[in-house]
């Protein structure tokens, strides 16, 4: 995958190319399904192949954060400035140590209270879109035109990820390969076209990501193949393993393509990453 940027910003693989920016959010509110670190992983694969990227974490717990190297300590501009302050993404942005092409915007503790404080707020459900759309042109004039926006969601359906769903044109769609699987996606899914019936119309289910693939066991590959015949096309090709090296890495601030670039986990998301341009180019 490699990067240019002329009219607008251009990320082709296999020949596929994206030419305006595609702002999705990732998203599934049942815990544990790998949904932040698959957000970290395939944001630090699209910059190594060229892609500006710009990860904005809605999470109160800061996880995203914490694996892309970001200060995010209670007090930290973020996210909640964003959402309920109103502050510009601009005065918040950070770059993150792993490539010169990755931005990301922190969450911190005191995201945790916004749900409360937006419910008063004109618009309440609309303040990340007026913020993105307000940051896009700024960090086009003064680095690149951004390619991917990856919003790291919260596991609920309350207004932070109602602010995600309205700001994005695409879901991204995190599942395990473990029992249960699907639970909870119909709810996610219900609250998706209500978003784009009544607040967001361009918002479609753009790709369904398979993670915690254990090869060992015939649960996984049932379980992959259900997602499979209920998604269809949707579904990247890529299985995401269950990984050791994934679950370490963020403990240490990395991405598991810093951590150990090598290991499966690596390979996996940087195939995902190719397939994820791919399936937007089609």
């Amino acid at each position: 995958m490699t990067g240019q940027s002329d009219r607008g910003s251009r990320v082709a693989a296999g020949g596929l190319v994206v030419t305006t920016a595609r702002i999705l959010a990732v998203a599934n509110q049942k815990g544990g399904v790998g949904k932040t670190t698959s957000v970290v992983n395939l944001a630090v694969a699209l910059a190594q192949g060229g892609a500006e990227v710009l990860v904005v974490d809605l999470d109160p717990q800061g996880n995203a954060s914490t694996a892309l190297g970001l200060e995010h300590r209670e007090g930290t501009p973020g996210t909640y400035e964003i959402l309920v302050e109103g502050r510009a993404i601009a005065d918040v942005v950070k770059r993150c140590p792993e490539s010169e092409q990755l931005w990301g915007v922190p969450a911190t503790i005191d995201l945790a209270g916004a749900e409360i404080e937006l419910v008063s707020l004109v618009a309440r459900e609309a303040r990340l879109r007026r913020a993105i759309e307000a940051y896009l042109p700024i960090h086009a004039e003064n680095h690149r035109p951004i390619d991917f926006v990856l919003i790291d969601c919260p596991p609920s359906l309350g207004l932070l990820t109602l602010n995600a769903l309205v700001a994005a044109r695409e879901l991204l769609l995190p599942i395990q390969c473990e029992y249960y699987a699907l639970e909870g996606v119909s709810q996610l899914l219900r609250t998706v076209e209500l978003v784009r019936t009544h607040l967001n119309p361009d918002l479609r289910v753009g790709a369904v990501l398979l993670t915690m693939y254990d090869g060992r066991t015939r649960l996984s590959a049932q379980v992959a193949e259900e997602v499979r015949e209920h998604f269809g096309d949707l579904v990247l090709p890529t299985l995401i393993p269950r990984s050791v090296r994934v679950s370490e890495a963020p403990s240490y601030g990395q991405s598991v393509l810093a951590y150990d670039g090598t290991s499966s986990g690596a390979l996996c998301y940087r195939q995902a990453a190719d397939e994820l341009v791919a399936a937007g180019a089609k």
